[in-house]
């Protein structure tokens, strides 16, 4: 009977794997359209914004998407991605999920993405410069992030639409963006970091062309656009709509796989240390529960 437990004992430590960390990190960052207000409409009889709570199939949480907790802790991502992130506003549909659930299901070899939501709505580019609160947030956000190990596969960048309010902002809005680019890359000491950003589908001002023109001239390496302009918008006339987000997570989702393809899927490796802390932890449980059972078998 002793001799029947122990087996049953070690079979089972043989079965359990340790909880495995994201092994490819994105960051997201922008604004409202980044955070998510897909399916976020005004309700009339109480004059406030409300999340209709309408989660497509494309946006379905997946044991293989973790988000990073406002605490910093990876869980399990479910829509609105960035509720705990961008707490002062109303959340919906945002690009995230359905941008992840595209990859695993073009790539489903693809392995554990975890998702860093960073966006803010309504937050001007000069916000996100070095220094800034929100900048520094995404910084000690990412570098949470990789504790468990992973490597940071891009900076997925969605924002703009409040610097077309001002010529002054909008005719800067390149300079700003990109020395932001030049900074995080720095300060993640990741030289070459993926970058896709948005061009803009619409605008809190008459500006939005110029935005717009900024956000399609990539002089920076490694940096690609993908272009939202003519996806369908909420009544608001901001707010891309919960299918409009849909597509856009697709549309990120081809750009992330393109890019990797050409580079062999490869990017810069961060130290996995405490995983594989872990796992020999577990393995040598194992094997000395293993030699226990040995030598009560021997002393039968």
């Amino acid at each position: 009977m002793l001799l029947l437990l122990m087996l049953i004992l070690v079979s089972h430590a043989w079965s359990v794997k340790p909880q495995q960390p994201p092994q490819n990190i994105f960051i997201l960052a922008g604004q409202s359209n980044m955070a998510g207000r897909g399916g976020v409409t005004n309700n009339t009889q109480t004059n406030t914004l409300v999340w209709d709570g309408i989660i497509p199939p494309q946006c379905q949480s997946n044991p293989s998407i973790l988000r990073l907790s406002a605490k910093l802790k990876w869980v399990q991502a479910h829509e609105p991605l960035h509720a705990d992130i961008d707490f002062n506003k109303t959340n919906g549909v945002g690009p995230g999920m359905p941008f992840s659930n595209a990859v695993l299901t073009k790539d489903p070899n693809f392995g554990v993405i975890g998702l860093v939501p960073c966006a803010i709505g309504g937050t001007n580019i000069s916000e996100w410069k070095k220094g800034s609160f929100l900048y520094d947030q995404t910084v000690g956000r990412t570098q949470a992030a990789l504790q468990g190990g992973g490597v940071i596969r891009a900076l997925i960048w969605y924002q703009g639409e409040s610097d077309t309010v001002t010529r002054e902002d909008a005719e800067l809005y390149k300079q700003r963006s990109e020395k932001i680019f030049v900074d995080l890359r720095s300060d993640l000491q990741i030289p070459m970091l993926p970058i896709i950003r948005v061009a803009l589908a619409s605008g809190l001002g008459p500006y939005i062309d110029i935005v717009r023109e900024a956000q399609l001239q990539n002089d920076l390496l490694n940096v690609q656009t993908v272009d939202a302009k003519g996806l369908p918008l909420e009544p608001d006339v901001l707010h891309l709509t919960t299918p409009s987000q849909v597509r856009l997570g697709e549309m990120m989702a081809d750009a992330i796989l393109q890019s990797m393809l050409s580079t062999n899927k490869t990017g810069p490796s961060y130290s996995n240390a405490p995983a594989k802390f872990s796992n020999f932890v577990s393995y040598s449980w194992m094997i000395s529960l293993l030699l226990c059972s040995l030598c009560l078998i021997l002393n039968f």
